[in-house]
């Protein structure tokens, strides 16, 4: 659920401000707002110390310390792995430079530059021209030499003489001297890389100090967001106040823990207002937190008057994912993967999103079970076959717009029971019915079922677009509310329809996943089946490997462009959500998330 917040405003003595600060921050439960936003800036230099503290730990993450051990403080070391790092960007540029214009000089070879200015010195004039090979013989010079070819029947001439009686036909055109040869070029080009080779072994010494680094940064973290706290207060020469938001469970507590430590303040609760937008405090069910490794990932928060969708999004994620990947022995891999993998997968992915894909992986695991298919190969009898037979894609198309039309009314009705009594809610159950009814329209259009007035189809469609209609301005008087309604009805009629056929993904990629699997086995056998000894069996294990590992990949992103975004845009659009939220994060010495669990 989504905790509801009080707004507070607590007020007190200037001198009492350090120690006010202290002891809100030892409670933990107030997230504050400045009342001047533009005041409330940290101390610059503490600020940058811990952005590049943050930044120089990203920057050695996976960074193997090698060498000596430097004697840098924290933030003197961060400061260097930025500028390291900066070196590596500037360098790499520019070494990918000097190999571009190395290719340039292909033309030339081993030409030298210095060779150019000896023979100017001694009163020869060197010219090079290119022209069409036709015309090399109105080429005059004491000595002409074709020294390369260009395309399009075109070559390149060197031409000396020591009178400057050169001659050349108007086809021709003279190719200047590059600025630098070749030689010159990847005497930088080495220098740059032994640079950036001094900088990598660098950073490999001061990942040395990422623990300290680690350690510096929560507590440069607190400094700035107390300085925060203090500049964020209206503040005279007698008071101090603070404003924020507090848990409502939290608000009746709040008062005599300020008084328990002898601060006498002033604190006054307010309910927010229509247009105020509290921060977002989701208490999920333990068992659905996992999906809020989903939702860190995608940096999503739902706003304080949305819903908090952890269960169905858990519920249908697996799911959906399951149908996307429709083969059991990639369950099987990716739940045996995450689980024996699972410190080093919780430290890259985080707990949450480790525990999401064992659920995923194990869901996976369960409908190859049912589909009896594992790396591509059916063992037995499926319960429900995935496959190119006729009977099998209806069957699967039949039940994913089954399952959409009952995931979109999920959403539908989730906020009609909210709403109600108002009137309005009316509206919703009416997009609820209508989604049934432009269910049969899908099946008749796709599968070829029967749609016509001995089918329940037109009169789910016709109480369902009255009620729609009806009631989506209830508020308004009647001819205005029927003019509106009709107005806005077209429209989402339009995106209930494709939000309906939209899950048809689930069985096409499923499909897809699940031919590509069998296409791959069959290209490795028929290495067996050709014969030609034993090299076809190394090369059979390495399609399959191969084969298999891509599908894999790419059943993991559909599980992020497919499955995912049946929740975030179908489902969510359904059901009103417009992920405007930011998260509750109260003054404290705890992170977010040890608050929250």
């Amino acid at each position: 659920m989504i905790v509801p917040m009080i707004k507070i405003y607590i007020a007190a003595r200037q001198q009492d401000q350090p120690q006010l600060l202290q002891a809100l921050r030892e409670l933990g439960v107030v997230h504050l707002v400045p009342v001047d936003p533009q005041a409330a800036v940290s101390d610059g230099k503490t600020l940058e110390d811990a952005q590049n503290l943050r930044r120089a730990l990203h920057e050695l993450y996976g960074v193997v310390p090698v060498g000596e051990r430097p004697e840098l403080d924290a933030v003197d070391a961060a400061a260097e792995v930025l500028r390291c790092e900066r070196g590596l960007v500037e360098d790499g540029n520019r070494l990918a430079q000097l190999h571009h214009e190395l290719h340039e000089l292909d033309l030339w070879g081993d030409f030298r530059l210095q060779q150019m200015e000896d023979l100017k010195q001694a009163g020869v004039d060197v010219q090079f021209h290119i022209l069409p090979a036709a015309d090399l013989n109105q080429v005059q010079g004491e000595c002409v030499a074709q020294v390369g070819s260009q395309p399009g029947d075109q070559i390149v001439v060197a031409v000396a003489s020591r009178r400057g009686s050169i001659q050349v036909p108007e086809s021709a055109v003279e190719l200047p001297l590059p600025h630098h040869d070749a030689s010159m070029i990847r005497e930088e080009a080495a220098r740059v890389e032994e640079d950036l080779k001094a900088m990598r072994h660098r950073l490999s010494e001061l990942a040395h100090l990422v623990p300290e680094m680690q350690q510096a940064l929560p507590q440069l973290e607190l400094e700035v967001e107390f300085h925060q706290a203090r500049k964020g207060g209206l503040s005279d020469d007698r008071l101090f106040a603070l404003q924020g938001w507090v848990p409502a469970e939290s608000a009746d507590s709040l008062p005599q823990s300020l008084q328990e430590q002898n601060l006498p303040v002033a604190v006054k609760f307010m309910e927010p207002a229509e247009d105020e937008v509290p921060p977002t405090l989701i208490r999920s069910p333990v068992w659905a937190r996992p999906i809020e490794g989903l939702f860190n990932v995608l940096g999503t928060v739902a706003g304080y008057r949305e819903f908090d969708v952890a269960v169905p999004f858990l519920i249908a994620l697996p799911i959906f994912t399951a149908m996307l990947i429709s083969d059991g022995g990639y369950g099987l891999v990716l739940l045996l993967a995450v689980t024996l993998g699972y410190g080093k997968a919780s430290e890259l992915l985080g707990k949450q999103f480790t525990h999401l894909m064992i659920i995923v992986s194990a869901a996976t695991l369960l409908w190859g079970l049912v589909c009896a298919t594992f790396f591509g190969v059916k063992l037995y009898t499926p319960l429900i076959d995935v496959s190119l037979e006729e009977s099998a894609r209806v069957f699967l198309m039949l039940l994913t717009f089954c399952m959409g039309a009952i995931h979109l009314s999920v959403a539908q009705l989730w906020p009609a029971v909210r709403m109600f009594p108002n009137p309005l809610f009316l509206n919703r159950v009416g997009w609820m019915i209508f989604i049934w009814g432009m269910l049969g329209v899908v099946l008749h259009f796709v599968l070829n079922w029967t749609f016509g007035w001995h089918t329940p189809w037109p009169y789910l469609l016709i109480v369902g677009a009255v009620l729609a209609i009806g009631f989506a301005y209830p508020k308004a008087w009647l001819g205005k509310r029927l003019l509106l309604g009709v107005a806005d009805f077209p429209l989402s009629m339009l995106s209930t329809f494709s939000d309906v056929i939209s899950y048809v993904r689930l069985m096409a990629v499923g499909l897809a996943s699940s031919v590509l699997a069998e296409s791959f086995n069959a290209m490795a056998m028929a290495m067996v089946s050709e014969g030609g000894g034993i090299v076809q069996w190394p090369l059979m294990i390495v399609i399959l490997f191969f084969g298999h590992s891509l599908n894999l990949c790419l059943a993991l992103i559909a599980m992020f462009a497919h499955g995912v975004r049946l929740n975030m845009l179908e489902f969510s659009n359904n059901l009103g959500m417009q992920w405007t939220g930011y998260r509750y994060h109260p003054f404290s010495q705890r992170t977010t998330q040890e608050y929250q669990t």
